[in-house]
């Protein structure tokens, strides 16, 4: 799935009237994968640039490429999945002020990032060491993230996931896209509860 219409800000401006909205198949073919220029759907694989931090849309032969290149500029983002309902994290370890947070380790900077969704995008918080090393202890799902590809997603009402990192800015996507006011409102709400949703059930797929 494309990562570029969660990157554009809401508009306070009108769309366009049906008759000038371009066709669907306009839109279709201007997804390219970016490592080649080769057309691609909306359906299609990610690499991240471990340098940048960039995800890049690619067709399945370029991302393949950067499968098992753990040291390489480019990985390949994979397709796991897992739920952990019985995660814990302590109180005093819990420094968000919302309740979804998603973890990853960053090799360029060679430690553990973590970062929430806000209206404003994704808001990066410092985690004190000594608090990851007590999740990490407490949880062992949290120690079989492939940096940089993947993330443990928390979401304090449903518990932990294992996810491709794509699908954690899919998240900040929703939040940022939908967000209103101070709580958020209902529709913001039933995207993000049918997100984790989703999650579920593809971890159990």
């Amino acid at each position: 799935m494309s990562l570029r219409r969660f990157a554009q800000p809401r508009s306070s401006q009108p769309g366009p009237e049906p008759d000038t909205a371009p066709p669907q198949h306009d839109r279709i073919e201007a997804e390219r994968c970016e490592l080649c220029t080769e057309a691609i759907g909306e359906e299609h694989a990610h690499v991240v640039n471990r340098e940048d931090r960039r995800i890049l849309c690619a067709c399945r032969p370029c991302a393949l490429l950067f499968a098992h290149q753990s040291e390489q500029r480019f990985r390949m983002v994979p397709d796991r999945y897992r739920y952990e309902p019985d995660f814990t994290v302590a109180e005093e370890d819990w420094i968000f002020p919302v309740r979804m947070a998603f973890f990853f380790r960053n090799s360029a900077l060679s430690r553990v990032v973590a970062f929430y969704p806000s209206p404003g995008g994704a808001t990066e918080s410092e985690l004190p060491l000594d608090a990851w090393v007590r999740i990490m202890t407490d949880n062992p799902a949290a120690r079989e993230v492939e940096p940089d590809v993947e993330a443990l997603l928390v979401d304090r009402e449903s518990g932990a996931y294992v996810v491709p990192i794509d699908a954690c800015y899919r998240l900040v996507g929703l939040v940022r896209l939908h967000w209103k006011g101070f709580a958020g409102g209902t529709e913001a709400w039933d995207l993000i509860e049918a997100f984790f949703a989703e999650l579920r059930e593809r971890a159990h797929g």
